[in-house]
């Protein structure tokens, strides 16, 4: 092990308890991690263990498709899911799908091999990223065949730098990487890597699933009834700036807003709420019994757990992020074969690119963009030539799922 990370990883640690006392999410990591051995201990030693490892909420859901098709396919496997980030944690720590789920322990010798003697995975999976020398190299040592599934990697990431050749050769740890498209497989060929499989991105499994399990959200359906509806997405200050000078002074009478922020603290539902000049109403306000009131023209979602089902009733779908570092996850609102807008910011993301190139998503910078593309999708003709595009996109991109599986524990 590189003597440098060893030493950042000690200060890394002990800068995480000295923050602690000040920040949430560091404090949540401490305390789950001291809770990880007894968890691990709900482990029998009679049945293998398969372990998952997702950095965050957004990879568990990428990996979801592949535990639940793994237990299906082998029920005599115990599941052992782990989070790096709280976000993930404290929101699936008890998904059902999984026999144990823990955080991943710091990267540090003792606790990764403490960690391996508790868990003793057969097989271990981590999803599309989150790479740690430490528990990787352990993971080889002890000759525990590691997997990297629905990985993308581009040229400006370190592996690939002139001083990153410590870290590229973490990516030689794995037995197999199961990348989402063939630039990335041909890129970790010219690097050396060669244990590549192009199998596509497990997203799209799931948010077929999400879909065709969809909840009905009476609220959204009454204010979608003879309306034409935009569903906004995990929006922040720099999409609404945009997206409520249009709804307050340019959009139709029969326009509805629907607008779901990332951040729903009381702060930011406020800033909103003084920014919308007609009738709108708090998703949680909503009495199914009264209906909507009379005008309402904008519900604002002030929960989790709703907007892929939401999706569903648009007409049109904007996703935030996109003036941000990143754009959010599209998927969930094109699987519906509706139009998707987004600001600009899309390049780490190969779906998003395709959606583009493929005319069923589109980059917009300010309000003008907005108007015409609303427009422009207003014309049925456009939104049925759309939905059959994107149709086409989804059927070529699953099956991911099955094609992992398959390589990982083939029939015998």
């Amino acid at each position: 092990m590189n003597p440098l990370y060893s030493f950042a990883g000690i200060a890394a640690s002990a800068l995480l308890h000295l923050v602690a006392p000040f920040h949430r999410k560091a404090r949540l990591i401490i305390e789950g991690r001291r809770e990880t051995p007894q968890r691990l201990k709900g482990l029998t030693a009679d049945r293998p263990v398969v372990w998952f490892h997702a950095s965050s909420l957004g990879e568990f859901e990428q990996g979801r498709p592949l535990m639940e098709a793994w237990r299906k396919a082998h029920p005599e496997y115990q599941i052992l899911l782990s989070f790096f980030s709280p976000s993930g944690y404290e929101v699936r720590r008890d998904y059902a799908g999984a026999d144990v789920v823990v955080y991943l322990p710091s990267d540090r010798s003792s606790s990764v091999r403490r960690f391996l003697d508790l868990a003793h995975p057969a097989v271990a999976i981590f999803i599309k990223y989150d790479f740690w020398p430490t528990m990787l190299s352990e993971l080889a040592t002890r000759s525990i065949p590691t997997y990297l599934v629905s990985a993308i990697f581009r040229p400006d990431q370190l592996f690939f730098r002139s001083y990153g050749g410590w870290y590229l050769r973490l990516l030689h740890l794995f037995r197999r990487l199961y990348v989402q498209d063939e630039a990335s497989r041909t890129l970790l060929l010219e690097h050396g890597v060669e244990s590549v499989k192009v199998t596509g991105d497990t997203r799209f499994d799931r948010v077929e699933e999400i879909a065709r399990a969809a909840k009905d959200i009476p609220t959204v359906a009454e204010l979608s009834r003879g309306r034409r509806l935009l569903v906004v997405g995990s929006s922040w200050p720099e999409d609404e700036a945009i997206l409520l000078p249009y709804f307050n002074e340019e959009a139709p009478e029969d326009f509805a807003l629907v607008l779901a922020p990332h951040e729903i603290h009381e702060e930011h539902l406020r800033a909103i709420e003084s920014g919308i000049k007609r009738p709108s109403i708090r998703l949680s306000e909503y009495d199914e019994a009264k209906g909507l009131p009379e005008g309402t023209a904008c519900i604002i979602i002030d929960c989790f757990g709703l907007l892929s089902s939401v999706y569903r009733y648009g007409t049109w779908a904007y996703v935030g992020g996109g003036f941000g570092k990143s754009v959010h996850n599209t998927l969930e609102a094109a699987v519906y074969g509706i139009p998707v807008f987004f600001g600009p910011e899309i390049h780490k993301h190969r779906e998003v690119r395709e959606l583009v190139k493929r005319s069923s998503g589109f980059i917009l910078h300010d309000r003008a963009e907005l108007s015409q593309l609303l427009q422009r999708f207003s014309s049925e003709e456009e939104c049925k030539a759309l939905e059959a595009r994107t149709r086409a996109y989804f059927s070529e991109e699953c099956g991911a799922t099955a094609a992992i599986l398959s390589d990982i524990l083939p029939s015998e």
